[in-house]
């Protein structure tokens, strides 16, 4: 029997649920910081430990496959052994694996310990996004969203910027020690402030779904990875890939089948009836796929095509940080005015905007070039982010939140590793197409380009070169001014794709239902 959902007006404990706010924002920042915090330490890593940069990629994959497969099971954990209990044990693990992160000695050490650290970390998220809508009351769901934002939207853009200080001034091993004592603040917190609600002291969840975590975890593993690796051997032209996706279909489509049969599942699907999650769900995976694709591209393309340290780049996009910062209150606020369906699309329009002005880049930008567009783009994703997590739990009971938060922020995730491989892919093949019609247009025989070519060389000469060198020497010149054209389009293509994609998914926010409010205590429906 479903026991009756819980009074939605105060924080479990009866006490203040801005304490309990600040206890679970401290987590979940944690956790999501270290999604992004070592890819810019990643070459420091390798040297460290007699690695090869693409071995040193692992480091990451391996924190992303077990963060994803603890994901949607955070829910039966939660039930099992009591929501408090199992997020106080998930930090602890967090933590002490942070520490075998940073001390590691060899990769496979590190490796295992960064396993450890994703599985401890998948929960983090999905539990305090439950903890958070329960804890406050609907009208301020919004203002509780603000600060879940605050640790899902900011985390990924201060990550590189604090990855790279500490590791450029003291370490890489840094950006993982740094976990220990934002852990211990965070266990106590929670330890004080953050209590079960009934419905999980009364819970019997069942027996646990063994088999239902192994198809979760072969079908999200092999999804992570082809994700990872794909585009360095040639997508489906590799066997290994062909393989691996028969592998993705077939357990997924098992694991399907298995959730949907089971009495007591592991994850409950049957959550995917409400409209507004469903919707919901896809608009989180679209938003994290843009997201996560804006992060990845523009430290990128300061580095490789500005030359700019790890750290400069990453204080090149640091304002980022700074417009969600200022959107967090103000949409919190708004949520609780007007339809949020308005407010999830202005928000992915400001993205999307932002997106276009960044394809007007060139290779004579400087350092804040585009800091209002960076400002927007915080600015937009906030307002995506806050109304469209109310909103899309906005019918569900307490008792499904747990289940539903852990399936739709993997969704958040999975769409974020989609988009990251997307946009690479796109980086790299659309190069090489730009590079073949750019090279198609520098034909010698043309008379302005043979004139060109004629003046570098009698430069070089009058430089000290002989005829033959300095017709070589101009020659290369010429191949490092194509390639790094090529490289300016493709990423100027990518940032047009993502403004269409944003763009399209205004549109599919007016098919969520209005959440319409009725006081104090009501459901938020």
């Amino acid at each position: 029997m479903t026991p009756p959902p819980a009074r939605s007006g105060s924080a479990p404990s009866g006490g203040n649920p801005w304490l309990v706010a600040i206890a679970v924002m401290l987590a979940t920042f944690m956790e999501v910081l270290d999604t992004s915090i070592a890819a810019v330490a990643l070459p420091y890593i390798a040297g460290s430990l007699s690695a090869t940069n693409d071995e040193a990629t692992w480091v990451l994959t391996s924190y992303l496959v077990a963060n994803a497969i603890i994901l949607p099971a955070s829910s039966w954990f939660s039930l099992r052994f009591g929501r408090k209990r199992f997020l106080i044990t998930c930090i602890v693990i967090f933590t002490i694996s942070s520490f075998a992160c940073g001390s590691s000695t060899s990769l496979a050490m590190i490796l295992i310990a960064r396993a450890v650290q994703g599985a401890g970390g998948g929960a983090l998220q999905p539990l305090s996004q439950s903890i958070l809508l329960e804890t406050f009351p609907p009208q301020k769901r919004g203002f509780a969203m603000a600060v879940f934002a605050l640790g899902v939207v900011v985390a990924p853009v201060l990550g590189p910027t604090l990855g790279g200080w500490l590791t450029d001034t003291y370490s890489w091993r840094w950006a993982f020690y740094i976990n220990i004592p934002v852990g211990a603040f965070a266990i106590f917190m929670i330890s004080r402030y953050v209590v079960d609600p009934p419905y999980i002291k009364d819970a019997h969840p069942g027996k646990f779904d063994g088999i239902g975590l192994g198809l979760l975890a072969v079908w999200l593993g092999a999804l992570q990875i082809i994700l990872d690796k794909g585009q360095e051997d040639d997508w489906f032209g590799a066997t290994w890939i062909r393989w691996a996706a028969a592998i993705l279909l077939t357990s997924f489509v098992s694991f399907l089948i298995r959730e949907f049969r089971h009495k007591q599942p592991l994850v409950d699907l049957r959550v995917f009836r409400h409209r507004n999650f469903a919707i919901g769900c896809l608009l989180i995976g679209l938003f994290g796929a843009g997201i996560y694709a804006l992060v990845t591209l523009l430290p990128l393309f300061y580095q490789e095509l500005m030359g700019y340290t790890a750290l400069a780049a990453g204080w090149a996009v640091s304002p980022r940080g700074i417009g969600a910062i200022v959107a967090m209150p103000i949409i919190g606020y708004l949520t609780a005015k007007i339809d949020n369906r308005w407010l999830i699309a202005f928000g992915f329009s400001m993205f999307g905007a932002a997106s276009l002005w960044f394809g007007e880049v060139n290779l004579s930008i400087g350092q804040w070039t585009f800091l209002w567009a960076i400002l927007i783009s915080g600015f937009g994703s906030g307002c995506v982010f806050v109304p469209l997590s109310t909103t899309t739990m906005a019918f569900l009971k307490n008792e499904e939140i747990g289940n539903a938060s852990g399936l739709y922020n993997l969704l958040r995730n999975i769409g974020g590793s989609i988009g990251i491989s997307v946009v690479n892919t796109i980086v790299t093949r659309h190069s090489q197409s730009h590079r073949n019609e750019l090279a198609a247009s520098v034909d010698p025989g043309r008379i302005s380009v043979h004139g060109a070519i004629q003046g570098m060389q009698a430069y070089l000469s009058s430089q000290g070169s002989s005829s033959t060198t300095a017709l070589r020497q101009t020659y290369g010149l010429l191949n490092v001014a194509l390639n790094g054209q090529a490289r300016l389009w493709s990423y100027v293509d990518d940032f047009r794709y993502m403004a269409l994609a944003c763009f399209g998914c205004v549109p599919i926010v007016f098919a969520l239902k209005k959440a319409v409010r009725k006081g104090p205590a009501g459901a938020g429906h």
